[in-house]
Order: structure tokens, then C-alpha cells, then sequence
């Protein structure tokens, strides 16, 4: 049976360090506009950062996490981003999850975030029998559909996050594509909201730039982000 992590020692240090800086990372958000954070040279700095600016999501009771696109949008290196994600899974401070959206996305969530879903998960250990229906009935496990005594770790009430996340793409995309030349100053397009879509304009665009859908470009009165040619 699985056994539930716990975050090792040099795991815990850098949570210890995560905490120190949540604060700080959420007065940042209340004063600085996407133009101004968007680039970060290290990955556990842009998931601090990100973290701290999920947004509120109203009847849906979800930990925050940040979609590796997002990362790919604010570290250049994407190899980087790769290298230091694995490092930082290793080492029990993140967990990474594969979605169910029909693309190559993945979420990263603060291993934390995660045990503190659920009293079995934050007690750490191993799985007994008797605790999978209920952390199944709690959205953190699902079943293999290849081996139904395997499990995949998931996060709980993401389904309908999910289903904003595939129409709040979409809907940017459209909003785009009907301008002229396809673009818009990235700051009036971060006040843009979003009828389709629980997740803020925010978290929508750094997931299209990291993904190569929409590019940015510096001008002389600021970045212009533009639809991506085919």
C-alpha cells in the first residue's frame, strides 16, 4: 500500500522558508501589477509568488496550485523549471499532479497544502484498507483504471476549477483574436474579467504565455501580450 509522504528534513526547511516569505509574497501581490512580477529567476520563488496570488474562488474548497505553464512563463529556462521541480518533489516540499484536461497539464501544489486537506493525510504514515474509501470519498485518491488496487494522488473539488480553466483559455483567446492586431497592453488586459472562468485574469494569462498561445512583447510604454501565429 501507498505510503502517505512526509516532508524530509531539508523539505522542511524550505517550507519553514516558504512561511517566512508568504506574507511578504501577499503584500507584494496587493501592490504589484503582472508586468512588474512576471519574470523570476528561480522556480521556488515564482511558486511562492504564485501561490500567494491564487485567487479566491467562491463555494469551491481548494488549496492553491500552480500549473507548470505558469512557471514556464516566468523562468526562461524551462529546463530549469523541470530540473528544479523534480528536485523540489524529491525532496517532499511539492507534489506534482497530472490533469485531466486533455492537454499536457500539470499542477503543482506545496506539500502542506496538500496533507492539510484531510486528518489521514496529515498524520503521515502508511495507507491501511480501511482509510481508501474514505480519502477516495474525499477526492484525494482515484483508482488506476489499469490496476484498480493502484491509486493516483488527486486534488479534491478541482472538477469544475478544471472546466473554467478549458473556458477561461478559450475565452481570452477569442478576446484576442477579435482585435485587430490580435494584442493589448498586458496591464489593461490584466483588469479584464473573465465571465467564464473562477480563476482570475491573472493566473489565465500566465498560463497562455507559458504555454506559447500568447507571447509578450516590450514597448516603449510597456508589454503588449499578442495572440502567438500558428
Amino acid at each position: 500500500m501507498d505510503e502517505i509522504p512526509e516532508p524530509s528534513s531539508r523539505g522542511r526547511k524550505r517550507l519553514r522558508d516558504q512561511e517566512d516569505t508568504e506574507l511578504q509574497c501577499s503584500d507584494l501581490d496587493q501592490t504589484l501589477s503582472l508586468e512588474e512580477n512576471l519574470p523570476f529567476s528561480d522556480t521556488l520563488v515564482a511558486l511562492r509568488m504564485m501561490r500567494g496570488q491564487f485567487p479566491h474562488i467562491e463555494k469551491v474548497a481548494i488549496q492553491p496550485f500552480v500549473l507548470r505553464s505558469q512557471l514556464y512563463s516566468s523562468v526562461k529556462d524551462r529546463t530549469q523549471v523541470d530540473r528544479e521541480l523534480e528536485c523540489l518533489r524529491r525532496e517532499k516540499v511539492v507534489r506534482i499532479f497530472k490533469l485531466n484536461t486533455g492537454q499536457d497539464d500539470h499542477a503543482v501544489m506545496f506539500l502542506d497544502d496538500y496533507l492539510n486537506q484531510h486528518t489521514l493525510l496529515s498524520l503521515g504514515g502508511k495507507v491501511k484498507d480501511g482509510h481508501i474509501s474514505l480519502l477516495i470519498n474525499a477526492g484525494l485518491f482515484t483508482r488506476q483504471l489499469i490496476d484498480p488496487n493502484m491509486y493516483w494522488f488527486a486534488i479534491p473539488n478541482i472538477g469544475s476549477v478544471l472546466k473554467g480553466l478549458s473556458q477561461g483559455r478559450k475565452e481570452v483567446l477569442s478576446f484576442l483574436n477579435r482585435r485587430r492586431y490580435k494584442e493589448m497592453m498586458l496591464t489593461s488586459m490584466e483588469k479584464k474579467r473573465l465571465r467564464l472562468s473562477p480563476l482570475d485574469m491573472r493566473f489565465h494569462l500566465r498560463d497562455l504565455i507559458g504555454s506559447g498561445h500568447l507571447k509578450t512583447n516590450q514597448t516603449s510604454t510597456g508589454l503588449v501580450v499578442q495572440v502567438s501565429k500558428d
